[in-house]
């Protein structure tokens, strides 16, 4: 079928993981993803598409640098804005499809702003949604007018993925997206029947159905991965993201009947033979319920070329009892990587748009006896030939047959040398670990699973308190097990009813998953407390400065006085949040945390499961568990010593008066409740 330009047929450019700010920081492949993101725009705007389909991954980091937001601002603004009319209506109801925006509109229908080619884009699992309040960086390009963010689902029990409705002529798209989710959290769900893709009720097999996914495709695991047979069969095209090789010819499914298309990433992120595919972007046209996929050849990418060596393979040429063998193998790699770089040029002269220095990539197995040399050395010879010279030759040796039957896992050499070309990921390593340890080392209260996503969420999100809460969290609940079994006061039997609920706990994987997010909810909540505090001690620092000079008695009680105050404004944070219904746990202010500043709970830390034990055998009156009950119990305070302040008034809990604060100073710390006193 021949299609034309006309006023039913839709033209969409399809690209996914872009990961801006790769590497951005690398003085020769710092601006590659910048570079390359212009291309893609640039040929939206000449091909004059409808709107560009992203698959997520934009962003390689999930906090972008102020300069990758700068330059992604820059070219959206670029190309996407312009006085050439949108061609498409869109039929859904908007405030549905982007229902969790402040602005829940599409951008090109925003009177203020003139949009000439619409961006539709899912996150990934690099730009993911975050945080206290569940932010991600395609947020903020949304909120700006320059990108339509979908696909963003907010139940963890529940997806439902309601479409885009978009009509151009006698053409309908229905346009699906889910965002990412871990692959094995999103496997269960689909096997539970707990996703569902909803479709319109008027003349449902008249539209193009087309439905964009961040997965894994290649399977990683026993549930690390979304078989394709989970989707649903009404769809028609699959664009898939996070898969890096580029496989963008839509490839049918015969059990489902629809069509997968890979794009790929546009960038090198992993020196892998998948990434030396060459590089594409789609361009889709959609006429009915026709579709072609024309592929675009990407001018801009960093060239990248592979080899592998198995030295093993060469007794000719090598023999490991030769002590030259080694000065051998290095002019034997230094030759190989010379044909590289010749065979990069060749195709270079073709592309005058292609960086100049290539990424090259030698793979040395040294199985059978051999030595590997020094890889620094080696590198020092291309320093200005290719852009990666640090990089360039990789030793590994191809795993023989175990000699030993008992299984024994070297932590330290998984962890050095992963296999080239596969994800090794943070929890599988904490699982593998803990299951092959040594009985003294097994983790007897907390899970491998919940200690293996906390520590993800350590490495990936940068959630510094993850691993501390989630400790925390599963001491407590197991501390209100403990004390609603009232078992005696015996060690033995104290241990044996911790491992009966923490089999328990193991089999219930989504008890435990929703542990999992409750502890990280609260580690998010902490962080975004402290960001508060240091906020509000920089308004306190300068009111020092005017305050100090005005009273010599006062100055010198000031610097106590200020920090006593702030632990207590944290902790009435704690107690009004009770007020509004939240959920947190233990954030009630006790007297010793209200003088010291410390974070709420903190009793908690220290006390092991026989020490709370005991108490609570010795004393019922709530004051060893008040602070891990499910709602914030105080049971220190006087009522008429508290004050709950309005968050409206914050300037006045920031800035009190100095009468207040010489008040506060000379409080004992003895004292009880939470006093605030303002201006007012």
């Amino acid at each position: 079928i021949l299609f034309r330009d006309d006023e039913d047929t839709f033209k969409i450019l399809v690209a996914t993981d872009i990961h801006l700010g790769y590497l951005e920081k690398d003085p020769v492949r710092g601006n590659d993803t910048f570079v390359t993101f212009n291309e893609i725009l640039d040929h939206a705007r000449k091909n004059e598409v409808d709107f560009v389909l992203l698959g997520g991954d934009l962003f390689h980091d999930n906090k972008p640098s102020r300069k990758t937001v700068h330059s992604c601002l820059e070219s959206l603004r670029k190309y996407c804005m312009g006085d050439r009319p949108v061609q498409f209506e869109i039929l859904s109801d908007q405030a549905v499809n982007f229902h969790y925006s402040k602005f829940p509109w599409v951008n090109y229908q925003d009177e203020n702003i003139n949009i000439s080619i619409p961006v539709f884009s899912i996150h990934g699992n690099h730009d993911d949604p975050t945080g206290a309040d569940a932010l991600c960086a395609l947020d903020i390009l949304s909120c700006a007018g320059l990108l339509n963010h979908f696909g963003r689902s907010v139940s963890v029990e529940k997806i439902d993925i309601s479409p885009i409705l978009l009509r151009k002529g006698r053409t309908k798209i229905a346009l699906y997206g889910l965002g990412a989710i871990p692959d094995e959290r999103l496997y269960r769900m689909f096997v539970n029947k707990q996703v569902t893709m909803l479709r319109p009720k008027e003349d449902e097999d008249s539209w193009f159905n087309l439905f964009v996914i961040h997965q894994n495709r290649s399977k990683h695991g026993a549930t690390n991965y979304i078989p394709e047979q989970f989707l649903d069969d009404f769809i028609n095209l699959v664009v898939w993201g996070h898969e890096h090789e580029c496989k963008i010819a839509p490839f049918r499914n015969e059990q489902q009947r629809f069509y997968i298309s890979q794009p790929g990433s546009s960038v090198v992120t992993s020196l892998s033979p998948g990434e030396a595919v060459k590089k594409h972007i789609g361009l889709l046209h959609v006429k009915g319920k026709k579709m072609k996929m024309e592929k675009i050849a990407l001018e801009t990418v960093r060239p990248f070329h592979i080899e592998d060596i198995v030295l093993a393979d060469h007794p000719g040429l090598f023999n490991p009892d030769n002590p030259n063998v080694t000065q051998a193998i290095q002019a034997f790699c230094m030759e190989k990587v010379e044909l590289m770089l010749d065979t990069a040029e060749r195709e270079r002269l073709g592309n005058p748009r292609q960086p100049e220095k290539p990424i090259i990539r030698l793979r040395v197995d040294y199985a059978g006896g051999f030595e590997p040399f020094s890889v620094h050395r080696f590198s020092q010879k291309y320093m200005h030939r290719v852009a990666n010279p640090k990089d360039i030759i990789h030793f590994f040796r191809h795993r023989e047959q175990k000699e030993k039957k008992d299984i024994d896992l070297n932590f330290g050499k998984l962890v050095s040398r992963p296999a080239e070309g596969m994800t090794l990921r943070v929890e599988d390593l904490v699982k593998q670990y803990f299951q092959t340890a040594e009985k003294k080392v097994q983790l007897s209260l907390l899970t491998e699973r919940g200690m293996g996503e906390a520590v993800q969420e350590f490495v990936d999100k940068e959630e510094k308190d993850a691993i501390e809460e989630l400790v925390k969290f599963q001491l407590e609940k197991t501390q209100r097990f403990l004390k609603e079994r009232r078992t005696d006061a015996v060690e033995e039997k104290i241990d044996e009813e911790v491992r009966k609920f923490r089999e328990s706990r193991k089999k219930n994987t989504e008890e435990e998953d929703k542990e999992v997010r409750e502890a990280m909810m609260r580690a998010r909540a902490h962080r975004s407390e402290d960001e508060g505090l240091v906020a509000a001690s920089s308004d306190e620092d300068a009111m020092d400065v005017e305050m100090i000079g005005t009273s010599d008695g006062f100055s010198s009680t000031l610097g106590r006085g200020r920090g006593r105050a702030r632990g207590r404004a944290r902790g009435a944070r704690g107690q009004s949040s009770t007020a509004r219904g939240s959920s947190r746990r233990g954030r009630g202010t006790t007297s010793q945390e209200s003088a010291s500043g410390s974070r709420s709970y903190k009793p908690g830390k220290n006390m092991s499961i026989m020490d709370a034990f005991r108490s609570s055998k010795k004393d019922h009156s709530l004051n060893s568990f008040q602070s891990y009950s499910e709602d914030i119990i105080d049971v220190d305070s006087d009522p008429e010593d508290t004050s709950f302040v309005p968050s409206s008034s914050k300037v006045n809990q920031r800035l009190p008066t100095t009468s207040s604060l010489s008040k506060r100073s000379s409080q004992s710390q003895a004292s009880r409740g939470v006093d605030f006193e303002s201006d007012e």
